[in-house]
Order: structure tokens, then sequence, then C-alpha cells
């Protein structure tokens, strides 16, 4: 059987500060429909990977693709527009803004509009309308007129996501949605991420491992800027190697 082609793909990413290798020849595929989890312990290179998978960051050597297409000089604004929707471990939303106008202005700023404008972008009762979807798909509904500093910590996070799925993405990155959460609140946004799989594919940064174990359809394990392990849940669970390196003995039983 043929194997689908990555919506999302690294091939051999390399990034150095100084001496200090902190990409050390990443290849990951995102391939449709799944959630593809990066774990690894703090230092292991997780935000720098992400970063240039996002544009924040340019790599030394190697490639990110989008769909297919080489996206590795492109910078952030242009990658959302091809589809990566990023969500960032320290909420971004503007808190004097409401929900509805949070995700609106994503949606601008997606297109290259000015924030600047805000009043005309308000009044576009179709962009409204696509908005309001949004923010009833992550489960804010009758929310909208919020103002986000007044939303509660989950729901910002949800807020997050609505202004993620406002642009249309082709893949999802997602970096510690679960920061903060209890574990009602984790419990929520691992059915919430279960179902945007079907919107977009998701690769999921996360350190919270029971979400990890319920929602990944494989795990890549970065240890020191290089991934030591990729595999299925049940593959990581048993990788010796991984054990030592990061999991432990308690979390995998």
């Amino acid at each position: 059987m043929t194997r689908p082609a990555p919506v999302l793909e690294t091939r051999d990413l390399h990034l150095s500060f100084g001496a200090l290798k902190a990409t050390d020849g990443v290849s990951l595929r995102l391939l449709p429909g799944e959630i593809h989890a990066l774990i690894g312990p703090n230092g292991a290179g997780k935000s720098t990977l992400i970063g240039l998978i996002a544009g924040t960051l340019r790599p030394d050597a190697g490639q990110v693709l989008l769909n297919g297409r080489d996206v590795t000089g492109a910078d952030v604004v242009r990658r959302a527009r091809a589809g990566l929707a990023r969500t960032f471990q320290v909420s971004s939303v503007a808190a004097e803004l409401s929900v509805l106008q949070n995700v609106m202005l994503a949606v601008q700023g997606a297109r290259g509009g000015s924030f600047r404008f805000v009043r005309p972008v308000l009044a576009d009762a179709a962009l409204r309308a696509a908005a309001m979807g949004d923010i009833d798909r992550v489960g804010l509904t009758g929310r909208h007129r919020v103002v986000a500093g007044d939303l509660a910590h989950g729901e910002r996070r949800r807020l997050e996501l609505a202004m993620a799925l406002a642009l249309a993405p082709r893949a999802f990155v997602l970096d510690e949605p679960m920061a903060g959460m209890g574990p009602d609140g984790a419990r929520e946004m691992t059915a919430l991420l279960d179902d945007l799989r079907h919107r977009a594919p998701i690769l999921l940064v996360e350190h919270d491992m029971d979400a990890v174990f319920a929602l990944a359809d494989r795990i890549s394990v970065l240890v020191s800027g290089r991934i030591i392990a990729s595999g299925t849940v049940a593959q990581i669970r048993a990788d010796p190697e991984v054990r030592r390196a990061y999991l432990g003995e308690e979390i995998l039983e």
C-alpha cells in the first residue's frame, strides 16, 4: 500500500549556537490525520526545533517542507499563509480584545492585513461568521464577547486554538497545550485535540504523558537535539534507550 505523502516534513535539520548543537540532524514526518507527539527532557531542543519549523529560526542545514513545498527560507507569515498554524506554550492572545476580535484579527494577520485597521475587519460579515464557527468548535460558544484577559486559563488555550483554526490550517504545531491545566482541563483539551486532528494533522509538543499516550499515533523522542526513537506508543513504551534517557520506568508501567 502506498504511504500517504507527509503534510509537514523536516529533513536532516541542523542548527548550532556556537559549540552547542541544538538541532542535530532531525528528520520527522507529519502524516494526514495523525497526531505526532514530540517529547523530551527540558533542554532537549524542542523549542529550537519548533522555531525551525515555524520560521522564527533558520537552520544551518536541512529543509522544512509543507505539503511538499520547501518553506525553509519562508518567514513566519508566509508559512502561516501556506497553512502552518502554531500555538505557543505561553498564551499569545491579545488580552484587551474580545474572543471574537482575537479570532477575526488572526485571519486578518494571516492574510497580510494590518492590525491597525480593526474596525473594517470587525465589520466583515463573512469573516465574522467564519470566526464564530471556529469559536464554537473549540467549545467557547456564548463567550465571543468576553475580553480575553477575563477568560480562565483553559479558555485562553481554547481561544488560541480557535485563532489557529481561523487560518484554515493544513497542519497544527501545538506547543504545550496542556500547560498549567488541572486534570479536568487536560481531559477536556485532550478530547478537543482528538477532534481537531480531523481538520488537520497535529505535531504536538507536550510534557503531559497521559495526554501523549492517549492521543499520539506516533511519538518521536528528542534528546540533546537528536531524535533517539520514533514509533507507536507501544514501541516507545518498550524502548530501553527512551526509558534510560527520558521516560523512566514509573511512567511506562
